[in-house]
């Protein structure tokens, strides 16, 4: 819909790299329909209206001298200066404890504020740089790798990413090091018809270790309307390991759609795993290419779909070289009249011999009105390769369900039980044991 793209200053306008790159988006972008294949199962009804709006430009108002409110993003004129900050680099201004709530567990945190970065910076370890996407682009420090990867053309909402590409974030993870703790990106949510689009780009060297966590959630008020679509490109070295956990809690009417594109070296390890809970309308795609010998990856995931909810997940895992190992587990509960997809493809290029790569995807119908379409692929062009895929979908354990009423144990719990039990196996891949703790308390 052509009402998504508006013509808007964004900084950088006289970069002609980054501007081609945005014209670049502006004219691949185009809303789908069922009867692209690819989205043949997500209806779009709710953008139909192109009624979200970008922020303005918080680059070119700081270029300007504007008066800006404190880093929380609080408006009265008593907070109108940096705010304190803990040890971990969660701010800790009276104003914003709402808007950024504490991590059960330790970590350095970066915070957006309806899509835009709040720039307060944890105490972070020798060789790990952050610092804002356009500081980066700027300096030249990404490398040319931002937007080299991705085809626009098959990923209409990355188009329209980047289209509006200004915020977001450049991590850098140099050679050898591994963090201690957990980066964590905080996106919280408060404006109704807020279109936010953030970029990050994500670089870890031969033999870095790190775990991401990206957390999604609206604010109190639970029917605001607002459209967050973000894209990850990350680039993991020879050996280089990356966890990456994604909780997605947005408010109920919000729209979530969310890109990872993750190339990966030789040696290298990449562990995804995302809980979707929220939003009316959600997609969680991810594109991973192992690109050299002994590359390894999995994407699991999990989904908690209620009312008229619809919640997407969908991958594309390329194994392009031999001897890579890919594993999917994708585990979904819809209940009401929501829906649930699981769309997963697994491609063995021609010299990707000796590669395994499996997946299964399963789903959990709590209502007879509930909808689960699944769709997995295989495309093998290589001989000697181990490869499984499939899908199932069922109801509660009614003999279960009445052992444990029979036990005293009243229905909802009896059925929360049934649930957690379900999905313990895809939570169980969570390493960091804190933060498997803490989504398994989501459900």
């Amino acid at each position: 819909m052509a009402e998504l793209i508006r013509d808007i200053e964004l900084f950088g306008a006289d970069i002609p790299r980054l501007e081609a790159l945005r014209e670049k988006g502006r004219r691949a972008f185009l809303l789908p329909t069922t009867k692209v294949e690819a989205w043949k199962y997500t209806r779009l009804d709710l953008l139909q209206k192109g009624d979200f709006v970008p922020p303005a430009s918080k680059f070119l108002s700081e270029l300007a001298g504007e008066p800006e409110s404190c880093d929380c993003h609080h408006d009265d004129d008593d907070c109108r200066q940096q705010p304190e900050k803990d040890k971990a680099g969660h701010c800790c201004c009276g104003h914003c404890q709402a808007l950024c709530p504490d991590l059960p567990f330790e970590a350095y945190c970066l915070h957006f504020h309806n899509g835009q970065f709040v720039p307060i910076y944890p105490a972070l370890p020798q060789g790990v740089q952050v610092m804002t996407l356009m500081e980066a682009f700027a300096r030249g420090e990404d490398d040319h790798l931002l937007g080299k990867y991705i085809n626009l053309s098959q990923y209409p909402f990355a188009a329209l990413n980047t289209a509006y590409l200004e915020e977001g974030l450049f991590i850098r993870i140099e050679r050898g090091v591994c963090l201690s703790r957990p980066l964590a990106l905080l996106f919280h949510a408060v404006g109704d018809g807020c279109l936010a689009n953030v970029r990050n780009l994500i670089v870890m060297e031969e033999g870095a270790q790190a775990e991401l966590l990206e957390y999604y959630f609206g604010g109190e008020e639970t029917n605001l309307r607002y459209f967050n679509n973000s894209v990850n490109e990350i680039y993991l070295g020879a050996g280089a390991v990356l966890n990456h956990y994604k909780l997605q809690d947005e408010a109920k009417q919000a729209v979530h759609m969310a890109l990872s594109c993750v190339r990966i070296k030789k040696n290298g390890a990449y562990k995804g795993f995302c809980l979707q809970k929220g939003a009316a309308l959600c997609r969680n795609e991810t594109l991973i290419r192992l690109l050299e010998e002994n590359a390894k990856a999995e994407a699991n995931a999990a989904y908690l779909a209620n009312g008229q909810m619809t919640a997407d997940t969908t991958t594309d895992i390329e194994h392009l070289a031999e001897k890579t190992y890919s594993s999917q587990l994708i585990k979904g509960v819809v209940d009401d009249k929501a829906k649930g997809v699981f769309q997963g493809k697994i491609q063995i290029a021609r010299d990707a011999q000796k590669t395994e790569g499996r997946q299964l995807h399963k789903a959990l119908l709590l209502s007879d009105t509930a909808e689960v379409d699944a769709k997995p692929e295989l495309e093998i062009y290589a001989d000697d390769v181990k490869c499984s895929h499939g899908a199932a979908s069922g109801e509660l354990d009614r003999e279960q369900l009445f052992y444990l009423r029979s036990r005293g144990i009243g229905e909802d719990e009896a059925r929360r039980m049934l649930i957690d039990a379900y999905l313990s196996d895809v939570i169980d891949r969570v390493d960091h044991l804190e933060i498997r703790d803490w989504l398994r308390g989501q459900f």
